[in-house]
């Protein structure tokens, strides 16, 4: 009775019928088998862990900064008065069987996400998958990630302990130094005077942002499905054509299964490593020592740091603190240009098409050189966060690695990028040898003429396939417009696309549709020019 059921229901009903349709349609639909794939699959059993553990912490957290004495199991802070946010987290801690893994597998599930979605981005910049008709994804992706970050720091306040109070206070700090609209923002946030109603205002963001999260994901699931997966070159491959598994049941199997492995692995570490242990409450005069951010926000407490001393001027009336303004300036350009760089490249090159073949990331020099050095710079303020800690470690002066990490902020990414395009430029000769004339065996062989050859063993389709398959665009310069005037925008973008193309090696069988395989044969030794 439930099988004819359920046929009525997918043949007579239109529900049924559409969904019969996508049930076959991902039954055909391949995906391809790459190991970056993993990493959006770590980044949704995060989700499914901080979604689960959040809700069942929501039934046992007060959030409440109203003070009560405390009277619960935990002796060394019998009669102090904390918050009912405190008082509920410690009872959950410590008297709830099971509160405290649950607290520290949400913890840990928080700490992995943004790493897991940062590695995605990295994979589809560095691959070009953030190209035609991709660009709305990793857009998507990128406020993923803002988001990912605005709740795991509102969640870092919740438990209105030691630690939290400390890094509140310098968001506190850090929004009055804003010009004009600071005293604004700050009781707007604060709900007043500090600490105020923080942990209420705090609360209302830490459950909206993860129902916000989930909507971009599920946007962000939809544009996939209708794109399809991009794929590396190789036989059989094209921008229509993919090589890979079923959606239904293969990849869905392998993704859950890698699902759980991860849910395991988080399990393990928060039921053997304690991370943020709460053992005394926030208290304005106090600041917890040596208190460092969650990892993901390292890089904001490090541009604080950076800022030379004494960086003020008066104006208008006002006292506007570059300390402040220099950080938030930079960093929200350097997010602005992370997430409109599909834009800014398309622009450049001019390039409209469609792509579903990614690019290896020594084919594409300039965009790889300027991924690394986004990465130093991103770097570099990461590593300033624990310069205190840093300088205690190895007996140095705080202002000595202040110093240093300043240098390495403005020289570092010049350095970074120079040095990345040079090397995927020789990787570029290297492959471009390697097509033509095969692998080096080291064997050397003497022709009848008297001349001494190394043989060469010719490589594969499939090898071949990577060393010389993928698109190469080519530099579009600067045009004239209707009136027959190059206008200094066109001109410049002329000169940013040559840039971009220079030095490019362009493939031995990128004019063929099939790559050249060389047979195992005597070749001379010597380098062909290739430029």
């Amino acid at each position: 009775m439930t099988v004819a059921l359920s046929e009525h229901v997918r043949e007579r009903t239109a529900s049924g019928r559409r969904l019969e349709f996508m049930l076959k349609d991902l039954r055909t639909r391949r995906v391809p088998v790459r190991w970056s794939n993993l990493f959006g699959v770590v980044a949704l059993a995060s989700i499914v862990v901080l979604l689960v553990t959040g809700v069942i912490l929501m039934f046992a957290y007060a959030p409440s900064s109203d003070p009560i004495v405390y009277s619960g199991s935990y002796a060394p802070l019998h009669g102090v008065e904390v918050s009912k946010a405190f008082d509920s987290v410690l009872r959950l801690t410590v008297e709830l069987p099971g509160g405290l893994l649950l607290r520290q597998l949400h913890h840990w599930a928080a700490l992995l996400l943004p790493a897991a979605i940062i590695m995605q981005l990295l994979v589809n910049f560095f691959t070009g998958a953030f190209r035609r008709p991709r660009r709305g994804s990793w857009v998507l992706l990128f406020l993923i990630f803002i988001m990912s970050m605005a709740a795991g720091w509102s969640g870092y306040a919740l438990p209105d302990d030691m630690l939290s109070g400390s890094g509140l206070r310098i968001v506190h700090g850090i929004v009055l130094g804003i010009p004009v609209v600071g005293t604004w923002i700050a009781t707007l946030l604060f709900g007043g005077e500090f600490p105020g109603r923080i942990v209420e205002n705090l609360y209302v963001v830490h459950v909206i942002v993860p129902v916000a999260l989930v909507g971009l994901l599920a946007v962000r699931g939809w544009l996939s499905l209708r794109h399809k997966s991009p794929q590396f070159a190789g036989p059989g491959r094209s921008q229509r054509t993919i090589v890979g598994v079923p959606m239904l049941p293969n990849a869905a199997i392998r993704a859950g299964g890698f699902m759980v492995l991860v849910t395991g692995v988080l399990v393990f570490i928060a039921a053997n490593v304690t991370i943020s242990p709460t053992v005394a409450p926030s208290d304005p005069g106090n600041a917890s020592a040596g208190s460092q951010p969650d990892w993901y926000t390292g890089f904001l407490d490090g541009a604080l740091r950076l800022v030379p001393p004494g960086w003020e001027l008066e104006l208008l009336g006002r006292t506007w603190t570059f300390a402040v303004l220099a950080p938030l300036t930079v960093i929200g350009v350097y997010m602005v240009l992370i997430a409109v760089y599909p834009f800014i490249e398309g622009w450049i090159t001019r390039d409209r098409s469609e792509h579903h073949l990614l690019d290896r990331p020594r084919n594409t020099p300039t965009r790889t050189a300027v991924g690394v050095a986004g990465m130093t710079f991103y770097a570099v303020l990461w590593a300033t966060a624990s310069a205190d800690v840093t300088a205690m470690l190895f007996s140095l002066t705080l202002e000595s690695i202040i110093h240093a990490m300043q240098i390495a902020l403005l020289v570092g990414p010049v350095v970074a990028f120079g040095l990345t395009r040079e090397i995927c430029l020789a990787l570029q000769k290297r492959d471009h040898e390697v097509a033509l004339h095969g692998f080096e065996t080291g064997r050397i062989v003497r022709l009848p003429g008297g001349e001494y050859v190394e043989m060469h063993t010719a490589v594969n389709s499939d090898e071949q396939w990577r060393l010389a398959g993928g698109s190469r665009p080519a530099s579009v310069p600067a045009r004239p417009n209707e009136a027959g005037r190059l206008s200094v925008i066109e001109r410049a973008r002329g000169r940013l696309a040559s840039f971009f193309f220079e030095d490019r090696i362009v493939p031995h069988a990128e004019s063929s549709t099939e790559p050249v395989l060389d047979q195992p044969s005597a070749t001379s030794a010597g380098t062909r020019s290739i430029l």
